[in-house]
């Protein structure tokens, strides 16, 4: 299930507390209903109180000033009384999210930063940026510098609408639903059941075999992929630091996580072992097809190519086995990967040039040398235009002046 964020912060201060405890209390009480039967209520009390203010002023009239006196503050007592619920307002809503200048329906995608290789080194990220782009939805990713990560403590993670989606294959499932997206609507029962068994090899068992090269090889990862920590991360620290403490840290987590996974405690040969199987079935799977169920990619092309990209878009200067084990062997696992990197990301080249993380979105052309000479002209126009308008006035002004001594002059020469 998707984490949900709450609507107002996690910590409230002990009279919000109290409000919210009594309001629930006092909630439970009434029996359920429309909410109009809310306002029904409210107007029958407000009925009851102009009632009783009406008897009361009826019985001032027969009693004593003083019987009279205490009736209209009771009657005023009352009719504050039912007035103050109406003056209470429900707070504004709040959003426990990191983008809090989100715009409606937009998918705001947490995810790893680029690399001159590949768009993502997390098979996970990219698998679920690749579907993104398959299904059409608008989304955005958003330049974290790998600081954050989801209540759940992962990546990737996705904002919609003020509310955290985590996990890869519960982001999918989620916004499938919701956007009546579904890639494998066409699959028979039984397909769809083998589509469920091929994702779980690839993402519980060959992602763990690449995640084993990857731990015990730390410094093969940053050379393999280029990656410039220093870019990824956002840090003025030198390079040569941020590697090294890679380096350390990656191989002791990731030795730790293996374990605890269960393949950490097999020989280098064995695990090599278990790839080079999950290619073979891969492979058969796939045989002639564009796609591993026919002419349009479903949710496994978009895991197997998330995961095989990993393997093959590997520098080739660095030596890893199982890479070139699936070059050499399995040619229509590489024509796949050519596939969907082609329907899917046709920026690639960009993506990874740039290291862009929103290459997808459209940009605002520049403007053109000849719009910003024609501009400047324009601009130099008005002002000149503006400066000959102050000209002409100043004319007219002396004008009108020259006229007016004229006329004063000449009443002075018939006075004389």
């Amino acid at each position: 299930m998707a984490t949900e964020v709450s609507q107002i912060p996690a910590e409230e201060t002990p009279a919000v507390a109290a409000t919210t405890e009594n309001a629930a209390s006092e909630q439970a009480e009434k029996p359920a209903g429309e909410p109009a039967a809310s306002v029904a209520a409210a107007a029958e009390n407000s009925s009851a109180v102009a009632n009783n203010a009406q008897e009361n002023k009826e019985d001032a009239k027969a009693s004593p000033a003083a019987d009279g006196g205490d009736a209209k503050k009771d009657g005023e007592a009352n009719a504050a009384a039912a007035a103050a619920p109406a003056k209470s307002e429900a707070p504004a809503q709040k959003f426990n999210v990191h983008k809090a200048n989100f715009e409606k329906d937009i998918i705001y995608l947490y995810q790893f930063s680029r690399t001159p290789l590949l768009p993502s080194l997390s098979p996970y990220c990219l698998k679920v940026e690749t579907w993104l782009r398959l299904v059409g939805l608008k989304y955005e990713n958003v330049d974290h510098k790998m600081r954050f990560r989801s209540k759940k403590g992962q990546l990737p993670f996705i904002e919609l609408n003020g509310e955290e989606i985590a996990d890869s294959a519960i982001i999918i499932k989620e916004l499938s639903a919701k956007y009546d997206k579904n890639l494998d609507a066409g699959l028979t029962a039984e397909q769809r059941n083998v589509s469920y068994a091929t994702i779980a090899m690839l993402e519980n068992h060959l992602i763990w075999v690449i995640f084993y090269w990857r731990a015990k090889y730390p410094d093969n990862v940053l050379k393999g992929y280029k990656v410039n920590l220093q870019h990824a991360l956002g840090l003025r620290l030198p390079n040569s630091i941020l590697n090294f403490f890679f380096k350390i840290t990656f191989g002791r987590k990731g030795t730790k996580k293996l374990k605890a996974h269960g393949i950490g405690v097999h020989s280098a040969e064995e695990i090599e072992e278990f790839g080079k199987n999950d290619l073979k079935v891969l492979s058969e799977m796939l045989d002639c097809k564009p796609f591993f169920f026919g002419d349009e990619p479903t949710t496994l092309d978009v895991v197997a190519f998330a995961v095989l990209s990993q393997l093959h878009y590997l520098s080739k200067d660095i030596v890893y086995p199982l890479r070139d084990y699936m070059t050499e062997k399995y040619p229509n696992l590489i024509g796949h990967v050519s596939r969907m990197k082609e329907k899917c990301f046709p920026d690639w080249d960009e993506i990874c040039t740039k290291l862009d993380l929103n290459a997808h979105i459209p940009k605002p052309e520049p403007e053109t040398k000849e719009g910003k000479e024609g501009g400047e002209q324009e601009k130099s126009n008005e002002q000149e235009g503006t400066e000959g308008d102050k000209i002409e006035k100043e004319l007219e002004k002396d004008k009108s002046n020259e006229k007016e001594s004229t006329e004063e002059n000449k009443e002075k020469e018939e006075t004389k």
